[in-house]
């Protein structure tokens, strides 16, 4: 039994890791206990099930927590593995210990190395293990060493209405773009992603770009980047339900993304991911899987000294504004045209 209810990123960075666990274990069956909208990235993995919790009102309290023990205790569990390790999933490890289950393992999520990469003064700038790495030790403690590499990207099935979506798109270059992150400090600004645009669109009129995003401010700004060439662009926020646009990633043939969702979205179907990064760096350990280090842009660390702030991206610095500045709009089209050509 695994718990992991957030974010989306962390979640969907378990998918790669679990399905190199079945491939591993024949004869192993995993139920999955996380918030409902994650359901679609489970799908596609074998002898899994998911239960998808209402934390916010059924389970919300800690006599709610409780009723979710019982309940998940009645799926008899051999181990858990503590993929979170927030204040809930503790209340339920320790429900459990206190019922008898002893084989529990939780996450290590080296909150001190991250400190050492993201403090402002004696930053120790090293690569640390990936979250990857980290979900494998969990079942590693359990008894069960995963390698990585028996990870098998897989495409999941077309709705009728992503056949025909795509249907008119099948002899173009497809990239996806998805603008936007949590903080600021993640996010490439939307003037420098115009020009992104507007330098791939040159290049060959066979690039069609699909926009991902949600919330109402971002599917405005992503209107307005459809604008530039309504021929070639297509914003899908809000047209497709969520396993629809897992659908539509399956197929792209490369992501440009910031720290963020999704880029781990495509990493799960084996689509190559450009990520841009900011205030945070990928050596804390948040790369999109099997991601190679060319389609890491970076800023200029020797400039911004002070960088990466943060794990998270929501710390900055007077002046940070400029960081983006040494992320050129041709740097990250030279980084799309290498993939797709």
């Amino acid at each position: 039994m695994i718990f992991r209810f957030s974010a989306m990123g962390d979640v969907a960075m378990t998918v790669p890791v679990l399905q190199a666990l079945l491939n591993t274990y024949d004869d192993m069956e995993i139920v999955v206990v996380s918030r409902p909208f994650f359901e679609p990235f489970f799908k596609n993995l074998p002898r899994t099930e998911f239960i998808g919790v209402d934390l916010k009102q059924k389970y919300k309290s800690l006599l709610g927590l409780f009723r979710l023990y019982r309940f998940l205790k009645t799926k008899q569990p051999d181990a858990i593995a503590d993929l979170h390790d927030v204040l809930r999933t503790k209340i339920l490890r320790t429900f459990f210990r206190l019922g008898g289950f002893s084989k529990i393992a939780v996450i290590d999520k080296g909150r001190a190395e991250k400190k050492a990469l993201t403090r402002f003064q004696n930053k120790i700038l090293k690569p640390l293990k990936t979250t990857h790495q980290r979900y494998a030790k969990v079942f590693e403690k359990l008894g069960y060493p995963v390698d990585l590499k028996r990870f098998e990207p897989k495409f999941t099935n077309l709705s009728n209405q992503v056949k025909l979506f795509l249907a008119p798109l099948s002899d173009k270059k497809i990239i996806g773009i998805a603008p936007f992150a949590a903080h600021e400090g993640k996010q490439y600004p939307i003037e420098k992603i115009k020009e992104t645009i507007h330098l791939l669109l040159k290049k060959d009129d066979k690039i069609v770009i699909l926009l991902f995003g949600g919330g109402n401010r971002e599917k405005k700004l992503l209107d307005e980047l459809e604008q530039i060439d309504r021929n070639r662009i297509v914003n899908v926020a809000g047209v497709f339900s969520f396993e629809e646009e897992l659908q539509i990633i399956s197929r792209l043939q490369v992501m440009l993304s910031m720290d963020s969702g999704n880029g781990h979205l495509a990493a799960l179907f084996g689509v190559p991911v450009v990520t841009i990064w900011g205030a945070t760096h990928p050596y804390a350990g948040f790369a999109p899987f099997n991601q190679p280090a060319e389609n890491q842009i970076l800023p200029d660390l020797k400039q911004f000294p002070q960088l990466p702030t943060s794990v998270y991206g929501n710390k900055t610095f007077e002046g940070f504004e400029k960081v983006w500045d040494t992320i050129k709009p041709d740097e990250v089209a030279k980084a799309i045209e290498n993939i797709i050509y």
